[in-house]
């Protein structure tokens, strides 16, 4: 395909390998806290955090809330678990073990935090090539900003757009138009790329904006879902065919 004159690149799950191993690393986390949790089972916790977790991520508004506050939000996550846990009458741990175990989870997934295999070179293929590139991430300052140092992204983009620096993020219209903007570009001169097909295909296409589902845990697309991405890659070296 011909290159576009810019493309806007989310940043979580997008450029860096970041909740897809959520599953894994909350039960390693959990493994590692077993003699702390009582004898409730490993998979029954498991079970419990990833229902609380899908409820807290799945409502608009506290996923705009809590985005902001991740630390927090997996200290609720747990929290919450726990609390349906005992409901059902199973013996929990006290707070200040769930707290522990939500901190333990936070720090082995900052640790873990990875590049996609190709993205640096596919971004500095891009950029020889001439297109302008944007970084448009939602989330808090200094954690979405320490990614970008870590990771060697300030370099790679002509603009780069963290919702915590800016005030406003995906899907809000203005999120798009202010990244375009900046680049002098129009909607029909971009390109979207994410992984989340509400912020980064349904949005983005309502503007005219061509836009591209990043599948890069192979996952496909949900099952009915009325969603259709213009193009669905698996690997971000895709874009340069």
């Amino acid at each position: 395909m011909k290159l576009p004159r810019a493309i806007l690149f989310d940043l979580d799950d997008t450029i860096l390998v970041a909740f897809g191993p959520a599953q894994s690393q909350w039960q390693r986390t959990i493994a590692a806290f077993a003699d702390r949790l009582g004898p409730i089972e490993a998979s029954v916790i498991a079970g419990a955090i990833q229902t609380a977790s899908t409820e807290l991520w799945a409502d608009p508004a506290g996923h705009k809330y809590w985005r902001h506050r991740t630390g927090a939000a997996r200290r609720r996550i747990v929290a919450t678990a726990f609390s349906a846990l005992a409901a059902a009458g199973h013996p929990v741990p006290p707070e200040a073990i769930g707290d522990a175990l939500a901190d333990a989870y936070n720090a082995l997934h900052d640790q873990e935090l990875s590049l996609f295999p190709d993205a640096h070179e596919t971004l500095d293929r891009l950029k020889e090539s001439g297109v302008k590139l944007a970084l448009i991430t939602n989330g808090a300052a200094e954690p979405q900003r320490a990614k970008v140092v870590r990771f060697a992204l300030e370099h790679r983009f002509d603009h780069i757009q963290i919702e915590g620096e800016h005030g406003f993020g995906k899907p809000e219209e203005r999120a798009y138009k202010n990244a375009m903007e900046v680049l002098g570009v129009g909607p029909r001169e971009t390109w979207m790329v994410g992984d989340n097909l509400e912020w980064e295909i349904v949005a983005p296409q309502r503007l005219g904006i061509y836009a591209i589902w990043h599948d890069g845990y192979g996952v496909g697309l949900p099952s009915g879902s009325p969603i259709r991405p213009d193009r669905i890659i698996r690997r971000l070296s895709e874009l340069l065919l």
